[in-house]
């Protein structure tokens, strides 16, 4: 039984260096298989040229007009921010006057004396706050016509310049 364990190991040897080795086999051309030489006609050849460069030309007028919506959606999204960043702004002040103006009033009212003196500070403060939120409600609605205007006015822009750019054509 030795002997034919140690066999097995040598043969199993010899049949993975057989695999190792690549075998190059190649393939006689058979005529059955060859492809005839043909020569493309000058009209096929000029079509399909054309056919390209009308390809070229059409991915050019593609891709610059992806580049402009992407500039003009930067510009109006830029545009946005800022707008909204100021009108934040200005909500913010006003609130925070608005709050000023309430603790002074209730400071003042604490320090009255009679019912007349607080009834005439109270006139005051509804009178003074009235005017107040007026100016700032107008100065809020100018701003947001402001920004809507600055938002449309580059797509407004690019609309125009398309539809004029389709008229050339």
């Amino acid at each position: 039984m030795t002997e034919t364990t140690a066999a097995k190991p040598a043969a199993k040897a010899r049949t993975t260096k057989a695999k190792a080795a690549p075998s190059k086999v190649t393939f006689p051309e058979f005529e059955a298989f060859a492809m005839p030489k043909m020569e493309v006609p000058a009209a096929f050849r000029e079509a399909t040229e054309k056919s390209l460069e009308n390809a070229r030309e059409a991915y050019d007028k593609v891709k610059t007009a992806a580049e402009d919506a992407t500039d003009l959606l930067e510009d109006t999204f830029e545009t946005s921010r800022q707008g909204v960043v100021e009108f934040n702004h200005k909500a913010v002040d006003a609130a925070k006057t608005n709050a000023d103006a309430t603790f002074t009033f209730i400071k003042d009212i604490m320090s009255v004396k009679t019912l007349a003196e607080a009834i005439e500070l109270q006139s005051t403060f509804a009178r003074a706050q009235f005017d107040a939120l007026s100016s700032q409600s107008k100065e809020m609605q100018e701003l947001a016509t402001k920004l809507g205007t600055d938002v449309s006015a580059p797509v407004k822009e690019a609309v125009e310049k398309s539809f004029k750019d389709l008229k050339v054509n």
